[in-house]
This record gives C-alpha cells, sequence and structure tokens, in this order.
C-alpha cells in the first residue's frame, strides 16, 4: 500500500504573515506544474492550500493519510522568517473545541477522533511572523522563507514518504 502524505497550507491571506502557509502551498503547486523548472510532486504527496477551512482539513484527514505537514505562521520569539519543525502528537492537543468557521489547528487536530479518525504522524513546518495585523502580502523577511519552507516541505515529504522522517527532531531550526 503506497504511504500518503498530505501537506497543509494554513493561513489567513487578510493578515499578512499570517498568509505563510497559503503562500507556501501556493509556491509547492506552481514548482510541480508542468513546465521546465517545475519538478512533479512524488506520487502519494498531496498539497492543499485550506486558508482558515478547518472542517475542510478535518474531513481531508479522515481519507487515511500516514502523515501530515502542516504549513503555517507560528509566533514565538525568533526573527521574523526563522523556520522550525516541531512534532506534534495526540498528547499535544488536549481535547480542543472546534469551529467549523474557522483555522485553529490545534482544535482541528484534536476533532479528529470524535470524526472517528485519528491524528497520523504530524509535522509542524513553522515561520516567526513579522506582522500578522490586517493586510495581504507577506512581510519581506517572512516572502524570503517562502522558498527555503518549500525546499524544507519537499524534503520532509519524501522523508516521510520513504519512513525516514524518524530521524527529525522534535524541535529543529531550518
Amino acid at each position: 500500500m503506497e504511504t500518503r502524505v498530505l501537506v497543509a497550507g494554513i493561513g489567513n491571506i487578510f493578515f499578512h504573515d499570517d498568509g505563510f502557509g497559503p503562500a507556501v502551498a501556493a509556491a509547492m503547486l506552481s514548482a510541480a506544474s508542468p513546465t521546465p523548472a517545475g519538478a512533479p510532486l512524488p506520487d502519494g504527496v498531496r498539497v492543499v492550500d485550506y486558508g482558515i477551512r478547518g472542517m475542510h482539513l478535518a474531513y481531508d484527514l479522515l481519507e487515511g493519510y500516514d502523515a501530515l505537514l502542516i504549513v503555517d505562521a507560528l509566533p514565538g520569539a525568533k526573527a521574523p522568517g526563522e523556520l522550525t519543525v516541531l512534532e506534534v502528537g495526540s498528547d499535544d492537543l488536549g481535547a480542543g473545541g472546534f469551529d467549523a468557521h474557522s483555522m485553529d489547528p490545534v482544535s482541528v487536530l484534536a476533532s479528529l477522533g470524535a470524526l472517528g479518525g485519528k491524528l497520523p504522524r504530524t509535522l509542524v513546518v513553522g515561520c516567526q511572523p513579522g506582522d500578522v495585523g490586517e493586510g495581504i502580502g507577506l512581510t519581506p523577511e517572512v516572502s524570503r522563507a517562502v522558498e527555503t519552507a518549500r525546499v524544507l516541505v519537499n524534503r520532509l515529504a519524501g522523508d516521510l514518504l520513504t519512513h525516514q522522517a524518524a530521524s527529525v527532531p522534535l524541535r529543529q531550526e531550518a
């Protein structure tokens, strides 16, 4: 049976750097286009820009993916544009209250059990935002991180397909 990896771009494009996940998903889909510069996604990898559609992500996960790669803005104490890779497990989620009209990744993932599914192996590629106020477009620092994140996500997806991602540390600076 073929291993299946879902890459989920998460974020709201109307709040500057919160649109990081959708920007990386778009870059991955653009790079996979049938052009001379494009490289097809490996078999078994699906990339989706979920934006703020949490219910859509939850239902897609019920299709039985072996791994999930979430790409999102991840606030912290780093400089804008810095990337972090985290592994998320069921113990990290708690109960979570689910709102079908928003995208709180913790709540979406925590709801899987109630929907009859289970959390697959989950990695988060997060980018430190610089500005999440109202407005369209990424800040320059976060915009520069999109290509680095695209390459990182492609590598992680390939590792997950070949079951080599066990070596990915719980926290990794990119």
